[in-house]
């Protein structure tokens, strides 16, 4: 099964508002919400696909031949290629009836750990969503990051500790969730958060605690004052605020500022090997891929997930090797033209 078969087969099963498209650019689904689409104008998601597309890379054959390593150290954690599965949360909500949020879940940490990859999971206003999750990452030996949304603290403590107990050893916070529709006047409540409020939760979490949302460097500064491991560069899918820069835009700046001291992950828009190493040479550590692997899902379940990151993985390695680079570290931004 292929990945041009996985989206296929997600057609018929993937709710009213997502089309599984080929290519997953935004376009098709730009002003649906509930759905997978962008906010307002729906241009966002469509900015940072097409923001990747606008790169160019510098091919450089003349070298010694040497294969392609794309393995990657997270935390301790070692993957077969710097590639995550973004959180996705309310499935039901956005894609229709074929899973709850915790077979989805349950269905993503499991097939990206067998594909050699990690998974963030999603979290939302109904406790349990946290709860499977967290679950199915424990039983996944800790390979999972669950992905707590920006609640009050009480909140937060209590997400923490669930998913602690069920054995998660990484976590992260999408911030920027704050501004999703329908999490605003919820309870329990979701805004924005301090530097000495994020410190605060980030010291409970004692272990490597990631902040997914930053877009500024003013914005990754802060994350490190904070305490946070790492960030993930991100606008949300476009799904918070309309009018942002692309994802690819600001990366260069954020990682000029902060790289080397904190881990640094990017998503949005980063649909074929190609685009990640584009990524990786912008500065990324890692990167998130999130709509493609719910479709590889609805399409293919575990097929599907293995059938995706094999194509990333193809796609990474041969860039490099067109590029003259054997494994990561060697990726810098010589690699883009001009």
């Amino acid at each position: 099964m292929n990945y041009a078969e996985v989206a296929a087969a997600a057609r018929g099963c993937i709710g009213p508002y997502c089309k599984a498209c080929p290519v997953c650019n935004g376009r098709a689904c730009r002003n649906q919400m509930p759905g997978p689409g962008a906010k307002g104008s729906g241009t966002g998601a469509i900015r940072n696909f097409e923001a990747w597309q606008a790169l160019r890379l510098n091919m450089d054959t003349i070298c010694q031949s040497r294969k392609a390593d794309t393995s990657y150290s997270f935390f301790g954690q070692n993957f077969s290629l710097p590639v995550f599965a973004g959180p996705v949360g309310a499935v039901k909500l956005h894609y229709g009836e074929k899973y709850s949020d915790a077979e989805y879940n349950q269905i993503l940490v499991s097939g990206c750990r067998q594909a050699g990859i990690a998974a963030f999971t999603g979290d939302g206003t109904d406790t349990s969503v946290l709860i499977a999750a967290s679950r199915a990452i424990g039983q996944a030996n800790g390979v999972g990051v669950p992905t707590i949304k920006p609640w009050d603290k009480r909140t937060v403590f209590e997400k923490l500790d669930t998913a602690k107990a069920a054995g998660a050893k990484i976590f992260a916070m999408d911030i920027d969730a704050s501004g999703l529709p329908f999490l605003k006047g919820r309870t329990p409540p979701a805004g924005n958060k301090t530097v000495s409020e994020l410190r605060e939760i980030i010291e409970y979490a004692k272990g490597p605690f990631l902040l997914k949302g930053v877009m500024t460097v003013t914005g990754a500064r802060k994350a490190l004052e904070a305490g946070a491991a790492g960030i993930v560069v991100s606008n949300h899918g476009g799904r918070v605020l309309d009018g942002v820069p692309a994802t690819a835009e600001v990366l260069p700046a954020i990682a000029k500022a902060v790289k080397g001291q904190m881990t640094i992950l990017v998503d949005g828009g980063l649909r074929s090997g190609v685009d990640i190493l584009k990524a990786l040479a912008l500065g990324a550590d890692a990167v998130l891929v999130a709509r493609p692997y719910v479709t590889a899902v609805y399409g293919g379940e575990y097929e599907g997930i293995q059938a995706l990151t094999e194509t990333l993985k193809t796609e990474l390695a041969d860039a490099m090797t067109m590029c003259g680079v054997s494994n990561l570290e060697e990726i810098s931004s010589a690699l883009l033209w001009p």
